[in-house]
């Protein structure tokens, strides 16, 4: 996807809670915005919005000298989502559908977004999202291509979604044993995106093979990745990319067999996927 004019006040809006999330004084915070609304004066309209949002990260962790700017959220994130694995663990084994249970125990997660336009109440997404279906429902279709599936690529997304993430691994490879899940996590501390500390930290290196992409957008965006990366997306059966980001840096696609699971968040990714903001996704192509 390419970035649309209503990116640009979204991202902007991003840079006023990157300056809450890291208690910026009021000189900071103006350099920050400024900085940002300077720089989105000349966006490349024809980039995704998480390749034009990656270089103003990066800057504004050199403004605020710090290196992860979410590291405080993400780590609460973390803990709040594993206070919910029990219930979602018993979700699971009692659903009469248990990849549907799982799937939506994956995008219940997806909701743990700060750069995102809606803010999120964890019980509250949880509750709605077990009792809605998916607006776009590829589920039966995923399901017959999991069962010939021999290696899965599973791109994670945000910190504290990933502890759903390993909770749904866990259980889809209860579901199909024959696969082999490969988990990757993004190259840099990137608003609150999942990487390779977070994910040991979770202990995802017990459930599956677990790898750092290289990517340092909020997104996977395959020219970044690494040859060991790059060589993994091609070659798996089968690809899951959770999230907003990945979805936007990933369509057009650039093959088949690539599922998109996500909650939509924000207006131009429901315009994309002709939807409305809190439906959920199951896209499979």
């Amino acid at each position: 996807m390419t970035i649309q004019p209503e990116c640009i006040g979204c991202i902007i809006a991003q840079s006023g809670r990157v300056c809450d999330a890291i208690h910026a004084d009021e000189s900071l915070r103006k350099r920050i915005i400024s900085y940002v609304e300077t720089t989105l004066q000349n966006a490349n309209f024809t980039l995704s919005p998480p390749i034009i949002a990656a270089p103003l990260y990066e800057q504004i962790a050199i403004l605020a000298q710090i290196d992860d700017l979410y590291e405080e959220q993400k780590q609460h994130a973390s803990v709040q989502a594993k206070s919910y694995i029990p219930f979602l663990e018993e979700t699971i084994q009692n659903s009469d559908d248990p990849l549907i249970a799982i799937l939506k125990t994956a995008v219940v997660g997806n909701v743990i977004d700060l750069a995102a336009e809606v803010s999120f109440d964890l019980h509250e997404a949880i509750m709605s999202v077990f009792n809605m279906p998916f607006a776009h429902d590829d589920t039966k279709t995923l399901h017959a291509t999991l069962t010939h599936t021999k290696t899965l690529l599973y791109i994670g997304d945000n910190a504290g979604e990933h502890i759903f993430d390993a909770l749904a691994i866990r259980f889809l490879q209860k579901l199909y044993p024959h696969i082999a899940v490969t988990y990757l996590v993004r190259g840099n501390p990137i608003i609150n995106d999942v990487t390779m500390s977070e994910a040991q930290e979770a202990g995802i290196d017990k459930v599956c093979t677990l790898m750092d992409s290289g990517v340092p957008t909020p997104g996977f965006v395959y020219s970044l990745a690494s040859p060991e990366a790059k060589k993994l997306f091609d070659s798996a059966d089968l690809i899951i990319a959770k999230g907003m980001g990945n979805y936007e840096c990933m369509t057009p696609q650039q093959r088949q067999n690539i599922c998109f699971l996500l909650k939509v968040k924000c207006s131009v990714v429901a315009a994309s996927l002709n939807l409305k903001i809190g439906d959920i996704v199951c896209k499979l192509s």
